[in-house]
């Protein structure tokens, strides 16, 4: 089996080239099952974003795999494949995984350290998970992705600096107040940008939002998404007076609010501070105004200054989360070895079983008059005897499944154990024991032995097979027969009066 990732993202694809390749949540069914249906992938997940198409598959070979993911996005796009081969990128087993483990943990993401896309991977993993498109390998394998994620943002600061503007806005105003609990913030204009900055700093404690704008409709329909007031330019000094944050962003030309018009609010509010930031180009506040004491202005330049500190900070934690990555990896491939250890280890049970069935088989055998509850005891001790002398070789061959050089080592032990040419077929399914039972000694009719049938569920509640069951069976049958024809005194000697009181 070939873990492997075929991909593109914002880096290895423009946006006209990207779209083409987006899944809808109601095409992931369908695309699925056309993925599955080639017969080279075993499991699938899709990840679909803005930023990323992404189908990561266990395929039975690297070759088969690639083809048969080219084949689904040929049809997917429409794009010829000599134009999005190209944009595509390709990783296989630790690359894939690795590659996997980066996305999680926002590595991969353009703002780096993000956690929306850990819920973008959960969710494209659930589905696949739900209709039956995973398997064990991916089972562990996204969980464990999901894991990277939440140590790398509990072990590390790689999502505590802000690296947007609205975020870097919410930081700055964190060190002006102490706590923006019920603040109020002015937002002067109705843009995008605007919007966001108040959404982050409500979202931060500042409960009441105040929107003016031109059009009182517009504030309107901004302020009622925060449960605020709308105003009219008109109303602008009156506004200011009331507000603890300030966010502008118009487009007017000239200024907005001026230093004089900061000086006269700053008087009526007894100098409380009064914390301004500007995302507007041409700007909107008079620089000036930040000579007024206990005013804080802050442009666009000083919120990117802000960010470029920020993520060289993100980049120094990202280390740390390349290494806890790296941590990952090692104990998703123990795991990995540890399952290609289970066959083994099934075979060296199912050998070692096989040789405890033959001697109850051969102890019924040469011993006929054993009851149920001999039976039973011989083969619990027995049983007990052959768990402890193979606990060593089960112990041994785990540990050497996690070593680098498993493979060999693997071999070894299947060599020295005489299990490389174990046949996986069930107990009852080989040629010898799909023969019809032989007729029963001493002469009996068939219909004598027709109690073996009700006899060999218990014989197999207790470790034999089918086939040693039934002669087990028979051989009971016999002693029976025997016992019913002999003085009662001999039927109730048993062990002891077979092998003496000693």
């Amino acid at each position: 089996m070939y873990i492997m990732v075929v991909g593109l993202n914002y880096r290895s694809a423009p946006v006209e080239i990207r779209e083409r390749f987006a899944l809808q949540e109601s095409q992931l069914d369908g695309a699925l099952s056309k993925l599955r249906a080639s017969g080279d992938l075993h499991e699938v997940v899709l990840v679909s974003t803005c930023n990323r198409t992404e189908i990561y598959a266990v395929a039975e070979e690297r070759a088969g795999g690639e083809e048969a993911i080219h084949g689904f996005l040929a049809e997917l796009s429409g794009v010829p494949r000599a134009k999005f081969l190209p944009h595509l990128y390709q990783y296989g087993e630790n690359a894939a995984i690795r590659h996997l483990f980066r996305v999680t943990a926002g590595l991969d993401s353009m703002v780096l350290g993000e956690t929306q896309i850990l819920g973008q991977v959960r969710s494209g993993f659930l589905f696949s998970q739900e209709i039956g498109a995973t398997g064990p390998v991916f089972n562990n394998l996204f969980k464990r992705s999901v894991t990277v994620a939440k140590r790398a943002h509990n072990e590390t600061k790689i999502g505590e600096n802000a690296v947007s503007v609205s975020y870097a806005a919410v930081e700055l105003a964190k060190k002006i107040f102490e706590s923006l609990d019920h603040k109020t913030v002015l937002v002067i204009g109705a843009g995008k940008m605007s919007e966001l900055t108040a959404k982050h700093l409500n979202a931060n404690g500042a409960t009441r939002v105040i929107v003016v704008n031109r059009t009182y409709q517009r504030a309107k329909e901004l302020a009622d998404k925060f449960n605020g007031k709308a105003l009219d330019m008109n109303s602008l000094d009156l506004a200011l007076k009331e507000a603890d944050i300030v966010v502008s962003s118009t487009g007017a030309e000239g200024y907005v609010v001026t230093k004089a018009h900061v000086q006269a609010t700053m008087k009526a509010r007894r100098h409380r501070p009064l914390f301004l930031i500007d995302i507007a180009v041409p700007r909107d506040l008079d620089p000036e105004m930040c000579k007024v004491d206990n005013v804080f202005l802050y442009d666009i330049d000083d919120l990117e200054g802000v960010i470029a500190v920020n993520m060289k900070e993100r980049a120094k934690e990202a280390e740390k989360v390349e290494g806890i990555i790296a941590e990952e990896m090692i104990a998703f491939r123990q795991w990995q070895n540890e399952q290609n250890a289970k066959p083994l280890i099934m075979k060296l049970r199912e050998s070692a079983m096989a040789n405890q069935a033959q001697l109850m088989q051969n102890l019924v055998n040469k011993v006929p008059g054993l009851t149920d509850k001999d039976i039973h005891t011989v083969n619990k001790l027995t049983t007990a005897l052959i768990n402890q002398m193979i606990h060593g070789p089960i112990t041994q061959v785990k540990e050497m499944a996690a070593e680098k050089e498993a493979d060999m080592y693997l071999e070894v032990f299947a060599r020295i154990f005489g299990l490389e040419n174990t046949v996986d077929e069930p107990a009852g399914k080989k040629d010898s024991d799909k023969q019809s039972p032989q007729k029963p000694a001493n002469g009996q009719s068939a219909g004598t032995a027709q109690p073996v049938k009700e006899a060999t569920p218990m014989v197999q509640a207790i470790g034999l097979n089918a086939n040693a069951a039934a002669k087990v069976a028979v051989t009971k049958q016999l002693e029976q027969t025997r016992q019913e024809e002999a003085p009662a005194a001999t039927r109730t000697m048993g062990l002891r009066g077979r092998w003496g009181t000693h």
